[in-house]
């Protein structure tokens, strides 16, 4: 398989998996905890985005590099490693995604509505059967790769403009990149959950073995592929920081109930509100496609009838996200409970990506960087602690 796939298609599916674990992690999400963050530590917040990158960057390294010398999903390998484990990590990831899809859904809904008027609920029906046009197609793989890509760039696009608009102290910004007057640990776990966390690190890795990107000799592109993802959802991350700086530091007030919304009005006038319209919607529809996508490749090797018809297993997936929030709204405890949950996905497939990586039945005579080694361990304990934490803290919310 691997010799069938040429220089042109590798750049193609290099670029699509990229873009779809950055459009990934850009979702409602995303935008409001970036906005949330940054009208709290004001410039300070870019030291916590600079520690986040680090983090992002030797984590998704670790687990798009070791699925893809061993040709394998990682629900397989944490199977290998310990069996069952893959089932347990493939059930978290499924319940986080469609949790978080329910609120991507929600988002979409928003989006059009800012946009159109509608009702946010017709405006995720629409936006449902728009994602679900993509797995219809023939060439679904390609079109998916496509949709991400382009989305990715009208959303980097306008975030520049609102940026330019809000008039962001530049310099300010830069000194407290390196050093910060104050310091947020919680921001820090927050950022690394909300780009690599959950189902997002997988949406790429799984994209590129799913396209025969795997084996030692495809390592460099794998590695290039996964920083370029995190440069670009850390890009959506940056410019969105410096507009939301320049309306705070103007001593303008956010809206409370819509934080990201009052960002771009207050900075570019009614215009502005639109332009937040087209950014939420492509954040979360992008979103949709991608939790679809990564949460279904997750139980496609448990059977071979679930790999043969998985683009209807795609389907069924946003058909039942929309459904829940047409019918029930936002079910928050489950919500609550889930997102609880989802922050011991990573720590736990991380751990498994390294404890794989230095056994030979699965990763043959690769030898695994030490650095990387080095800082996953430190990704995992951190992330293990505070997935700890946000579970402990999110069950007695559900008796409340």
């Amino acid at each position: 398989m691997n010799q069938t796939v040429d220089q042109k298609q590798i750049r193609r599916v290099m670029l699509g998996a990229a873009f779809l674990m950055a459009t990934s992690a850009i979702g409602p999400g995303f935008l409001t905890q970036t906005t949330v963050f940054t009208e709290q530590l004001v410039a300070n917040f870019a030291f916590v985005i600079l520690i986040s990158i680090l983090i992002d960057i030797a984590a998704q390294l670790n687990i798009w590099r070791i699925i893809a010398v061993s040709g394998k999903r990682a629900q397989d390998i944490a199977n290998e490693v310990l069996p069952g484990l893959g089932y347990v990590l493939a059930l978290l990831v499924v319940m986080g995604g469609l949790a978080f899809n329910i609120g991507n859904i929600g988002g979409a809904g928003l989006g059009a509505n800012v946009l159109f008027g509608i009702d946010p609920k017709t405006g995720a029906i629409i936006s449902c059967l728009l994602a679900i046009g993509i797995f219809i197609v023939k060439e679904a793989g390609r079109v998916m790769d496509r949709f991400t890509q382009i989305l990715g760039f009208v959303m980097i696009a306008l975030t520049l403009y609102v940026m330019f608009t809000a008039q962001p102290p530049y310099g300010e910004a830069a000194l407290r990149t390196v050093a910060p007057l104050e310091m947020d640990i919680l921001a820090i776990v927050t950022l690394v959950g909300g780009t690599v966390g959950g189902y997002i690190t997988f949406a790429g890795g799984h994209r590129l073995i799913d396209a025969g990107i795997k084996g030692k000799e495809y390592l460099p592109v794998v590695s290039k592929s996964a920083v370029t993802a995190i440069g670009v959802a850390s890009l959506m991350r940056v410019l969105l920081f410096l507009a939301v700086l320049g309306v705070v530091s103007q001593g303008l007030k956010l809206n409370p109930d819509n934080p990201p919304a009052s960002v771009f009005q207050l900075a570019a006038g009614d215009i502005g509100y639109k332009i937040f319209g087209v950014v939420m919607w492509s954040a979360a529809v992008t979103s949709v496609v991608g939790a679809a996508y990564t949460s279904v490749s997750f139980i496609r090797s448990f059977s071979t009838w679930i790999d043969r018809h998985a683009k209807k297993f795609i389907i069924g997936f946003i058909l039942v996200s929309t459904l829940v929030f047409v019918i029930v709204g936002q079910p928050v405890k489950i919500l609550v409970l889930v997102g609880s949950l989802n922050g011991l996905i990573l720590p736990l497939a991380l751990g498994v990506m390294l404890i794989a990586a230095y056994k030979a039945r699965i990763v043959g005579d690769y030898k695994h960087p030490m650095w990387l080694t080095v800082l996953g361990i430190i990704t995992v304990i951190a992330m293990a602690l505070m997935g700890g934490y946000s579970l402990i803290n999110g069950i007695p919310q559900l008796f409340k």
